[in-house]
C-alpha cells in the first residue's frame, strides 16, 4: 500500500501498542469523450468502517478497495457487471441495454457474506461456454472469518453455485487477484493467485527469504496464509504446484498485480506479479517446459517502489506488450511536499545490498526493447507521477489506434500526510505508549485527513508520450477508487468503463468516442475449443500498411478486476485493414484478409492451420559484434557524495573510466591506456599482430596508484614524433590540495615505455573531466585545454579550467585567464572539442558542461574570443560533445549529448531548474538549494525535512509542510542572502545534433525518441554501415541520483545510421549488436590489423571490445 519509511514506522508502533493493549462533483461536459452516467441501476458503493478491533492499524489494506468485473453472464450479447465489496455483499448487475441494469445479485446467490472480497475475474471455469465467477477473499488477520476464496459456477439461467472447494481452488489466504491462463498450453485454464502477507513491514530482515515457502516460515499458522500460488488444472481439480515450477511462494510476496502476456514473442504466456513494500516485483518467463524462471533483474533495469497495480498492453504498436505499474508518487508539487517521503541514501542502499533490487516511488512504463530487456519511459512519456495511484489500465480510449491510460486513484485516509505525522500522530502515539490503551486508534482515525482525488486518463500521443486528458475527456469526479475496468457496454464499438470507489457510488462511464471523434474500429470476439473456450491466451494482430495493432485476451487486469473478452481495436480514420492475424492459445495461426471495419469479428478457433513460427531475435547480421578481450575490470570506489553534500542533485565521484589509443611503440597499431582507480593504477595494453591486447607493466604507473584517472589523452608534448600521455585526475571527496588532484604528463621514449615530467605542469587541485590537445597559437606544438568538471567536495560551484601553452620542449604554462578569463570560469564541464566551426584554416574550442549552454571560442590574435550563437540559451546538463561534418557540406556539426528528457526534473526554458548557492546560514559552510519554476514560483526540489537537516535555522520557522511547499527559497532567506546568491540555471535537458550554417547559426535536430530516454556520456562519429555516410554510436546511463530522482538506465548503447542528409534511423539492439546495462563512460574507435574497432568502457564493468562489421543497412 506505500512504502513511505515515516508511515511505516508510524504504522508498526501504532499496531504494536494496539495489539499490546466527502467529495467534490462537477459536472461533465457534453463534448466529453466519456460521460458520467445517472440512473443505471448500478447503485453499488463499497462501503467500509472502521472499528476499534478492525481498521487500518489491525488490517494494513483496509483502505485498498475493490474491484470490478465486466463480462457476458447470459449469452444475450451485453456486456454485465460485477463488483466486490469489502465488508457487504458482491453484487451482479445484468445489463439490459441502454446502460440500464437490473441488480440481481440475491437471485444470483450473492448474498451477504463475512468475507472482505478484493479481486475478481469472470472467467469459464467448467468450459461449458458460460461465465462463471472466481472472487479473492482476504481481511482480518486473526479474527476466526473464513478468507476462502470463491468459485461462483453460472447454472445457466442467472443463478450461481459456490464450487471453489470442488475445484481445488479455496484458497484461505490474503488474496488480492487471480488470473486464469493456459500456461503450458495443454489447453486448459491454469491459476495465478496473488495473495498479500500480513508479516511486518518494519524490518529489511526478511533478505534471504525470496524462496522460502510460507508454510515454511517458523510463525503461527493463521499468519501463514501468504505466498503467491501458481495452480495447475489437471482436468478435474487444480493442484497446487508453485514450488516446481520456480514461483516465490514466499510471505515477502506483497502481491497487489498480476498482469500475464507473452514478453518475448515466443507465444508462452509470461507472467509479471507487482509487489507492494519492500519486496521487488517478478517477472517468470515461461521456460517452455511446465516451469518459469523469474528473470526480473536481467529483464529489468528498474522498477516501482510500492507497485500497486499492473497492467500490460503495447503502447508503440510493435506488437510486443509494454508493462505499466502504479506507485503513489504525487503528480503536484504541493501534494509531492505535503504527503511524500523518500528513502534516504542508508535505506535505498540497504535494500539493493539486501537483495530487493533497484526500486523508485514512481510509476513505470516499461517499453519492450524486444531483446530481452524493458526500459522504463515513466518520465519521458509524462505518466510517472499520478499519486496514491491503484487500478493502471491500457486501453484505446478513443479509437484512435494507440493504447492510452486510465489510472484509479485517492486512499479513503491520507495516510501519509506528513504534518499529521508531525504535529498530531506522533502525539497521539506517546499517549498509547504511555497508557498502553488502544483507544486512541479512534482518534488517530477520525483526524486522518481525507483528500479525494481525480482519476487521472493520459491520451497516447505516438512516439511513447502521453498527455493528461483526464478532466477534458470527463473525468472530473474526485473519489476515491481502486478497480477499473472496461468493456464495450452499449455495442456501440467503443469501450464504456465502470470503477470501483470507497465510500462512494461506482463510476459508469459511457465512451462518446464514436460520435465525437467518429474513428473506426474492429471488435473481435474468438470462440476457443476444448477447455479454453473464450480462448484465452491469443493474440490479435490487426494490420495497416507498417502499423501492428496488437491485444492479447488476458482477462485480468489492473487492480483486482477484469475486462470484457470482446475486443475492440481503434482504427483511427483508416478505412481499411489489410489482414487481422490471430496466434490461438495452441500456437495456431488464422488469418481474416482485408475484414469489413466497424463490425463485430467473431472467430472460431480452427482445427487445422499453420503453427507459429517463432523468429529469431537476431536473424540479422549485427552491425556490432563483441570481439574476446583480456582487458581488466574498472574497480570504482564506493563513494557516496551525498554523505558529504547534502541535496546535491548527482554525485561526481564516479566519472570514469576513461581511455586513451595510440600507437606508443611505433608498430602501426593501435595500443591502449586504461585509466586507473585508487589502488587500480592504470594499465597500458599494446596490440599484438594477431589483433589481441597484452597488458605491459610500467612501474611509474604503480607509483601513482592512489589517483582517480578521469581524462585520458595521448599527443605528441615533447615534439619527438612519438605520442606522451596526459592523464588528469580527479574525485569528489578528497580535499582541496591533495597531491592526487595533479596532472601527469608520462613522456613516451618512442618504444612504450614511459617516465613522469613532474615539472610539465604547476599545482592544480580540481576535479578534471577532459583534456584535449590542439596548437592553437600555432607555434608548431601541442597546447591543452583541460577542463574542470567541479571543485571538490562543493557541487555546484564554479571550478578553474585551464588552457596551457606549450614552450615547446613538454612544459606547459596555464594562460586561460590572459587568453581569456571566461573559459578558466566556463563552469562546470563535461566534454570538449576542436572543430572547425569557422571553416578556415583554424579550430575553434566547443565546451559543453552542467549548467551552461554550449560555448564555442575562436583563437584571434593571441587570444580567445567567444562566438556568439543560437546555441547560447540552451542551458543544460550537457554530458558530451562531439564534431564531424554529418551533412556532407563542407562544414563540421556538433553532436551534444544531454541528460536527456526522462529524468525526475523536467526544465524548460518557461519552467526552469536552478541551483541557489551560498552560506545560508551563514555557519561558514556553502550550501546549494535546488529549484524547479512552478507558476513563476522557485519552489525547492528537496521535501522540508531535508532542508531543514541541511540548515537547521529552517527549523526555527516551525513551518508546516502545506506552509513550506508553497514557499519559494526567496521567502524562506532574507533579501540580504538571497542577493549575494550565486544562482545557475538548467532549461534543455534534450539531446542534440546541431547543423553548422556558418557565423555562429546552428540548424537544431533532436534526437530521436530512444535517445531522449538516458543520458549521453560517449559519442563516435563512424560510419558503421559501409554506406559512405558517418553514424553516431552513442552511449549512456548515470546511476548516481538521490534515490526521489531514480535513475537514468535506458540505454543499452545507441546506433544511428546517418543518411548525410540529416536523417538519422535508430537501431534496435538486436541490429546494433549494443546490450550495455551500465554507465557508459567512453568509446573510443580502434584500427586492429584487420578490423575497425570500438573499446567502449563502462563504470564498474569490464571493457567491452566490439567489432565494426561494415553490414549495409537500409
Amino acid at each position: 500500500m506505500t512504502s513511505n519509511i515515516r508511515y511505516t514506522q508510524l504504522f508498526s508502533l501504532l499496531l504494536l501498542v494496539f495489539q499490546l493493549s466527502c467529495t467534490n462533483t462537477s459536472k461533465t461536459s457534453s463534448t466529453a469523450l466519456f460521460e458520467l452516467m445517472d440512473n443505471t441501476g448500478i447503485n453499488f458503493e463499497n462501503k467500509i468502517q472502521d472499528s476499534k478491533d478492525f481498521n487500518i492499524f489491525t488490517f494494513r489494506n483496509f483502505y485498498n478497495g475493490g474491484g470490478a468485473a465486466i463480462g457476458d453472464i447470459n449469452n444475450d450479447g451485453l456486456a454485465d457487471v460485477f463488483l466486490t465489496s469489502n465488508q457487504s455483499a458482491n453484487k451482479l448487475y445484468l445489463n439490459k441495454g441502454n446502460f440500464k441494469f437490473d441488480d440481481i445479485s440475491e437471485k444470483a446467490g450473492f448474498v451477504a457474506k463475512p468475507q472482505w472480497s478484493t479481486g475478481v475475474v469472470m472467467v469459464d471455469i467448467n468450459h461449458d461456454g458460460w461465465l462463471d465467477i472466481f472472487v479473492c477473499n482476504s481481511g482480518h488477520i486473526n479474527d476466526g472469518v473464513s478468507k476462502e476464496n470463491q468459485l461462483f459456477i453460472n447454472n445457466k439461467n442467472l443463478t450461481f453455485t459456490e464450487s471453489a472447494k470442488a475445484y481445488g481452488l479455496a484458497d484461505n489466504g490474503f488474496s488480492t487477484q487471480v488470473s486464469f491462463f493456459d500456461y503450458d498450453l495443454d489447453g486448459d485454464l491454469d491459476c495465478f493467485l496473488v495473495n498479500n502477507s500480513p508479516i511486518p513491514v518494519n524490518t529489511l530482515n526478511y533478505a534471504n527469504k525470496r524462496e522460502l515457502p510460507a508454510e515454511q516460515w517458523p510463525i503461527k499458522d493463521f499468519l501463514k496464509g501468504g505466498g503467491d500460488h501458481l495452480l495447475r488444472n489437471d482436468g478435474d481439480k487444480f493442484v497446487d504446484v508453485t514450488h516446481s515450477t520456480g514461483i516465490h511462494g514466499s510471505l515477502i510476496s506483497f502481491g497487489l498485480g498480476v498482469t500475464i502476456g507473452d514478453v518475448n514473442g515466443d507465444h508462452y504466456p509470461d507472467v509479471y506479479v507487482s509487489n507492494d513494500f519492500f519486496e521487488r516485483d517478478y517477472l517468470y518467463i515461461n521456460q517452455k517446459n511446465g516451469t518459469f524462471k523469474d528473470e526480473l533483474e536481467n529483464w529489468v533495469q528498474h522498477t516501482s517502489l510500492a507497485s500497486m497495480g499492473a497492467d500490460m498492453g503495447d503502447v508503440n504498436n510493435d506488437g510486443y506488450p509494454d508493462i505499466f505499474t502504479t506507485d503513489m508518487l504525487a503528480d503536484d508539487d504541493y501534494r509531492l511536499k505535503t504527503t511524500s517521503s523518500f528513502d534516504n541514501i542508508d535505506v535505498y542502499r540497504l535494500k539493493v545490498q539486501s537483495g530487493f533490487y533497484q526500486q523508485f516511488q514512481q510509476n513505470t512504463l516499461q517499453i519492450n526493447n524486444k531483446n530481452g530487456k524493458f526500459l522504463d519511459a515513466c518520465y519521458y512519456g509524462g505518466v510517472a507521477a499520478s499519486d496514491w495511484s491503484w487500478g493502471g489500465l491500457l486501453f484505446d480510449a478513443d479509437n484512435d489506434g494507440l493504447n492510452d491510460l486510465y489510472i484509479c486513484n485517492g486512499i479513503n485516509n491520507d495516510l501519509t500526510n506528513q504534518d499529521f505525522i508531525d504535529f498530531f500522530a506522533n502525539d497521539i502515539v506517546q499517549k498509547m505508549v504511555m497508557t498502553g490503551k488502544k483507544d486512541e486508534v479512534d482518534a488517530v482515525i477520525k483526524k486522518m485527513p481525507k483528500q479525494p482525488l481525480l482519476n487521472k486518463a493520459y491520451k497516447n500521443e505516438g512516439g511513447l508520450q502521453f498527455s493528461d486528458k483526464g478532466v477534458d475527456w470527463g473525468f472530473t469526479q474526485q473519489s476515491f477508487s481502486n478497480g477499473a475496468a472496461y468493456g464495450d457496454l452499449d455495442n456501440d464499438g467503443d469501450l464504456d468503463m465502470v470503477i470501483s470507489n470507497v465510500n462512494q457510488k461506482a463510476f459508469v462511464y459511457k465512451n462518446k468516442s464514436r460520435e465525437i471523434n467518429q474513428n473506426n474500429y474492429i471488435a473481435v470476439s474468438l470462440k476457443g475449443t476444448g477447455a479454453n473456450s473464450y480462448a484465452i491466451g491469443s493474440q490479435i494482430k490487426v494490420f495497416i500498411g507498417d502499423q501492428i495493432m496488437s491485444r492479447e485476451i488476458i482477462p485480468s487486469r489492473g487492480f483486482q478486476s477484469s475486462i470484457d473478452y470482446k475486443t475492440i481495436i481503434g482504427l483511427g480514420k483508416s478505412a481499411n485493414i489489410d489482414s487481422i492475424q490471430v496466434i490461438w492459445p495452441n500456437r495456431m495461426v488464422s488469418t481474416q484478409i482485408k475484414p469489413a471495419i466497424n463490425q463485430v469479428l467473431v472467430l472460431e478457433q480452427p482445427k487445422q492451420a499453420p503453427m507459429f513460427k517463432e523468429l529469431s531475435k537476431y536473424n540479422e547480421k549485427q552491425l556490432l559484434t563483441i570481439v574476446p578481450s583480456s582487458f581488466e575490470k574498472h574497480q570504482e570506489d564506493d563513494l557516496v557524495d551525498f554523505y558529504n553534500e547534502r541535496n546535491i542533485p548527482r554525485i561526481l565521484s564516479k566519472e570514469g573510466p576513461k581511455a586513451g589509443v595510440a600507437d606508443v611503440d611505433g608498430d602501426g597499431l593501435d595500443d591502449v591506456y586504461l585509466a586507473g582507480t585508487p589502488k587500480h593504477p592504470g594499465q597500458l595494453y599494446l596490440q599484438m599482430t594477431n589483433g589481441t591486447f597484452v597488458k605491459k607493466r610500467i612501474p611509474v604507473f604503480e607509483q601513482y596508484a592512489d589517483f582517480e584517472d578521469v581524462a585520458v589523452l595521448f599527443f605528441d608534448a615533447d615534439k619527438d614524433g612519438d605520442k606522451d600521455l596526459f592523464v588528469g585526475a580527479g574525485g569528489n571527496n578528497i580535499q582541496i590540495g591533495n597531491r592526487v588532484f595533479q596532472h601527469r604528463l608520462y613522456i613516451n621514449d618512442g618504444k612504450g615505455n614511459f617516465a613522469i615530467d613532474v615539472n610539465a605542469f604547476g599545482n592544480n587541485e580540481m576535479n578534471i573531466a577532459v583534456a584535449i590537445a590542439n596548437d592553437f597559437d600555432q607555434d608548431g606544438d601541442q597546447d591543452l585545454f583541460v577542463g574542470a568538471r567541479s571543485l571538490p567536495g562543493n557541487y555546484g560551484i564554479t571550478p578553474q579550467s585551464y588552457l596551457y601553452v606549450n614552450d615547446g620542449k613538454g612544459h606547459f604554462k596555464d594562460m586561460a585567464k590572459e587568453k581569456n578569463p571566461d573559459i578558466a570560469g566556463i563552469g562546470m564541464v563535461t566534454g570538449a572539442v576542436w572543430a572547425n566551426i569557422a571553416g578556415d584554416a583554424s579550430k575553434e574550442l566547443v565546451i559543453v558542461g552542467e549548467w551552461m549552454s554550449p560555448k564555442i571560442y575562436s583563437f584571434e590574435k593571441d587570444h580567445f574570443k567567444e562566438i556568439k550563437t543560437n546555441l547560447s540559451d540552451m542551458h543544460g546538463w550537457w554530458q558530451s560533445v562531439a564534431a564531424a561534418d554529418l551533412n556532407a557540406d563542407g562544414k563540421e556539426d556538433l553532436v551534444l549529448g544531454n541528460l536527456g528528457e526522462n529524468f525526475y526534473l523536467k526544465p524548460s526554458k518557461e519552467q526552469p531548474v536552478k541551483i541557489w548557492i551560498t552560506d545560508f546560514d551563514q555557519n561558514g559552510i556553502t550550501d546549494k538549494i535546488l529549484t524547479r519554476s512552478i507558476s513563476g514560483k522557485d519552489l525547492p526540489v528537496f521535501l522540508k525535512r531535508d532542508l531543514e537537516e541541511q540548515i537547521p535555522l529552517l527549523k526555527k520557522q516551525n513551518l508546516r509542510h502545506e506552509v513550506f511547499a508553497k514557499k519559494p527559497v526567496q521567502e524562506l532567506f532574507s533579501d540580504a542572502i538571497i542577493n549575494k546568491t550565486l544562482v545557475k540555471e538548467f532549461n534543455e535537458p534534450a539531446s542534440f545534433v546541431a547543423y553548422n550554417q556558418g557565423n555562429g547559426q546552428f540548424q537544431i535536430q533532436k534526437m530521436p525518441t530512444y535517445l531522449q530516454l538516458s543520458c549521453i556520456n560517449a559519442i563516435s562519429c563512424v560510419d558503421v554501415n559501409a554506406d559512405g555516410f558517418i553514424d553516431l554510436v552513442m552511449g549512456g546511463n548515470n546511476f548516481g541520483f538521490p534515490p526521489m530522482m531514480g535513475r537514468l538506465d535506458a540505454s543499452f548503447g545507441q546506433v544511428l545510421l546517418g543518411d548525410g542528409k540529416g536523417y538519422w534511423k535508430p537501431q534496435t539492439a538486436n541490429v546494433s549488436g549494443l546490450e550495455l546495462r551500465g554507465e557508459i563512460r567512453d568509446i573510443q574507435p580502434i584500427h586492429t590489423k584487420n578490423k575497425e574497432c570500438l573499446l567502449i568502457l563502462q563504470n564498474n564493468e569490464l571493457p567491452v571490445l566490439f567489432s565494426i562489421q561494415k553490414v549495409i543497412k537500409p
